[in-house]
């Protein structure tokens, strides 16, 4: 038997049938070929022809037919060779792979605004990605290793956290993520070469929409300042809550314009959006991230292209769509007023 596994051809198929219906047992045929045993089961088992269809002299058609096996298994080498054959999609999902989208992303965006090329599931494109031609180009290494965590978070640190500021005392509404204007904060840290700097990350829990500010220190007066200055512009609706782990950072809180509360000890699952968003974060911003790469104009450009990377969680439009619609939802004005025309929604964010 050869060591390079081949495909079975039309030529084999051919005496295959004609030795089955000759009764040979399978392990001739496989020596006859020149083919392991299993392989010879298995194709007569994936091609074997199981519609019993009788003719008007009673002949039944059911079996293993040579030019029915090729048939079948073309097809599906056809069906897995999708992107393939079509070059426009495939050079479409790589693209989009190489901006950071996962092919669940991919893949609901096609069914929202397809290509004329068609449109292909998450499966396909996994396939592709660990096929020949996808492991060629290294595609692999694109995705977003997803992990587990242990719902543990750091020690809990005493700090002046009234009990009317703890999670359990939350609005209801904000749970359900129906209601715009719930924000969760939390820090993204570095390697400890890099000091004290880090990033703040919030997250709008309605919208998944997210901002990144760079900060120096850990400081709690300047995190929270910060965060109130990135968010002054947006209307009292579109900033009601947010949420915080108990790190001594957010401890400043009374100075936001907004309702803050806090997680449980050991509980930053609690804030689970924003922990999450961190996880993708990290493909971007690993701990050796040097600081010329947490700029504000490089902060700013992943948080657009987070915000513009479609969720299966939001029907697979993009959180800045989201983002805007419920602003403008906020801002259209009702009455006379209306007459006067709708006040223009300044994006939010940090600015160079």
């Amino acid at each position: 038997m050869g060591t390079q596994y081949s495909h079975i051809d039309l030529a084999e198929r051919r005496r295959i049938q004609k030795m089955r219906d000759a009764k040979v047992p399978v392990a001739v045929i496989a020596a006859e070929l020149g083919r392991h045993r299993s392989t010879i089961h298995r194709e007569i088992r994936r091609n074997f022809y199981h519609d019993p269809f009788r003719d008007r002299w009673g002949q039944e058609y059911r079996g293993y037919y040579c030019t029915t096996a090729d048939a079948y298994a073309r097809k599906r080498r056809a069906r897995r060779a999708k992107l393939a054959l079509r070059p426009e999609l495939r050079d479409h999902v790589i693209a989009k792979l190489r901006a950071g989208w996962s092919p669940q992303q991919i893949a609901g965006r096609l069914r929202r605004e397809p290509l004329p090329c068609g449109t292909v599931s998450h499966e396909t494109i996994y396939r592709f990605i660990y096929g020949p031609d996808g492991r060629g180009l290294d595609l692999y290494a694109l995705l977003a290793v997803a992990r587990r965590r242990q719902r543990a978070g750091r020690k809990p640190r005493s700090g002046p956290i009234p009990a009317a500021h703890w999670i359990a005392n939350r609005p209801a509404e904000v749970v359900t993520r129906q209601s715009f204007g719930h924000w969760e904060g939390d820090l993204v840290i570095f390697a400890r070469q890099f000091g004290k700097a880090n990033v703040t990350s919030l997250q709008e829990r309605h919208s998944r929409f997210h901002i990144l500010l760079s900060n120096d220190g850990r400081r709690s007066v300047r995190v929270i300042g910060r965060i109130a200055e990135v968010l002054a512009p947006l209307p009292p609706e579109a900033r009601r809550t947010i949420t915080f782990d108990r790190g001594t950072e957010f401890f400043a809180y009374k100075s936001l314009a907004m309702a803050s509360y806090f997680c449980d000890p050991h509980s930053p699952w609690q804030k689970g959006g924003v922990e999450n968003a961190n996880g993708r974060l990290r493909r971007f911003l690993p701990l050796a991230t040097a600081e010329a790469d947490r700029t504000v104009g490089a902060l700013n450009a992943l948080a657009e292209r987070l915000n513009n990377t479609p969720r299966r969680c939001l029907g697979y439009l993009t959180p800045a769509e989201v983002f805007a619609a419920s602003l403008a939802a906020l801002t259209v004005p009702t009455g006379p007023a209306a007459q006067a025309g709708s006040p223009t929604v300044t994006p939010v964010g940090p600015q160079a």
